[in-house]
Formats: C-alpha cells, sequence, structure tokens
C-alpha cells in the first residue's frame, strides 16, 4: 500500500498553497501532487474500490498494518489525483482514531479549496473523504 501522505503533511500542503499567489498556480500544485501518487495495481481497481459520488473514474484501495490505516488511490483525471493527494496527506499512515478525530472541513477551509470546485467536484470531494472515514470506523 502507499506511503503516499506519510512523508507530505497536510500542513505542509496549506503551507506550500498559500505560497502561491493566483488558483491557477495552486491547481497546478495539486495536479503534481495527483503525479506524485503511486500508480495504483490494476488488479485493485475493481469495483468494490470505486468511489459513489464522484464525476470522474476514483478508486480507493486501503490495508491496515500495525493499527494505521493506509490507502491507495487513483483517478482518470488529473485535478482529481490532485485531489486525492490532499485527502491522502491528511489520512494516509494515521490511526483510524486520528483519521476519525482529523477536523477535515477546517483543512478544506484553510486550503480555501471548495469554493474553487465545481458542485460535482466538491462533491466528489467529501465522497472520497467519507470512504476513508467509514474504513476508519468499521
Amino acid at each position: 500500500m502507499s506511503e503516499f501522505g506519510t512523508d507530505i503533511s497536510s500542513e505542509d500542503i496549506v503551507d506550500t498553497l498559500a505560497f502561491f499567489d493566483s488558483w491557477e498556480d495552486r491547481y497546478k500544485y495539486i495536479i503534481d501532487l495527483g503525479r506524485e501518487l503511486p500508480p495504483m495495481d490494476d488488479s485493485q481497481r475493481t469495483e468494490a474500490n470505486i468511489v459513489r459520488g464522484c464525476q470522474s473514474q476514483v478508486w480507493l484501495a486501503s490495508e491496515e498494518r500495525d493499527g494505521r490505516l493506509y490507502f491507495v488511490a487513483d483517478s482518470d483525471a488529473f485535478i482529481v489525483k490532485g485531489l486525492l493527494a490532499v485527502v491522502l496527506a491528511a489520512y494516509n499512515g494515521k490511526t483510524p482514531t486520528a483519521i476519525l478525530e482529523f477536523d477535515i472541513e477546517d483543512y478544506f477551509g484553510q486550503l480555501n479549496l471548495i469554493k474553487h470546485l465545481s458542485v460535482t467536484r466538491g462533491n466528489g470531494l467529501r465522497a472520497m473523504v467519507k470512504r476513508i472515514q467509514a474504513t476508519a470506523a468499521a
């Protein structure tokens, strides 16, 4: 499973995005983050791993190791891969309790992200988060 997000934190992303003056530059950074996601094995692109509620195709798989959850994710859209990277930076390698206690709305607020996404992208982002939270709660 992917270690993405264990070497880059949600705080790192907030700090880096604050550095950019324009949303065009911020989008480029988010897309670049998505390019850093490790490739998802084709065997994980299953119906069970599809995240419902996303405009694009999104797959999310997880495994637990030593009491921590690790996720691997992929999408057929570059910006969505970047949004997955933003989410994984907040959640990957954390305990289920830490995942459930993390204030994702505050994180998105610090990023000033939601209002710069289309309604369907925003809904998809929330669907990704709900899937991760449901995994942590299971």
